[in-house]
């Protein structure tokens, strides 16, 4: 497996924000906006894993970067549950690295986009139990979210950032919110940003980020 891509902050890392790319993407894809980031957060380590690449069924089997498998489309996605519990894994490994370099958990956060975010949301609140810093889930949905999901109290007090463009053909709008709904009826705290863009990223919304990573880690 590919070595994740590591930033590490001008002073000593106290905090850290584990980004993942989305589907057909690599870990260099955020590189610029976590460099842009870590101007204001000083003191936060920046770490970019790569997904293996393997065949998309959507795509017709070419093989590409890809945290899990989408089978089809519609009316829902079907993916590999398989894969994705091993990319889960593959995120609270890294979690527990950074614990180990002495960062707390409650300093740590799971940010994702797309495909990248759908595994972060069913990492912090199907697999993860303990504190996380909070979740940013951007232009993403969350295949695992269902009715007879329990979140625990550690769960519930993860705070969430989603953001989503409004002209979303990716990612329908209404898989996004849906996921943001979802996690509000639960209890948790969830800001909900959206943008009039399509399946991207503004400047903008990295500057939201920004500001709300900082309120979390004064």
């Amino acid at each position: 497996m590919t070595e994740p891509l590591i930033l590490e902050p001008a002073k000593a890392a106290d905090a850290c924000v584990i980004w993942l790319h989305g589907l057909g993407a690599d870990q260099y894809d955020f590189l610029p906006v976590a460099e842009l980031l870590q101007k204001n957060l000083t003191s936060t380590r920046f770490v970019l894993p790569q997904a293996p690449t393997r065949p998309v069924t959507i795509n017709g089997g070419y093989e590409m970067p890809s945290w899990y498998d989408i089978k089809a489309m519609s009316p829902a996605r079907s993916i590999s549950l398989e894969e994705l519990e091993s990319s889960a894994k593959t995120v609270m490994d890294l979690i527990e690295a950074q614990k180990r370099t002495g960062i707390d958990a409650s300093r740590i956060f799971l940010a994702g986009f797309s495909q990248g975010g759908a595994v972060v949301y069913h990492t912090a609140f199907l697999k993860w139990q303990g504190p996380l810093g909070g979740v940013i889930a951007l232009s993403t949905y969350a295949p695992t979210f269902d009715d007879a999901l329990e979140l625990s109290a550690s769960q519930q007090r993860i705070p969430t950032l989603c953001l989503h463009g409004q002209h979303d053909n990716v990612v329908q709008n209404v898989m996004g919110r849906t996921a943001m709904e979802y996690l509000k009826h639960h209890g948790v705290t969830v800001t909900w940003r959206e943008y009039p863009m399509g399946h991207e990223v503004l400047p903008q919304e990295i500057s939201e980020i920004g500001t709300w990573l900082s309120e979390r880690l004064r």
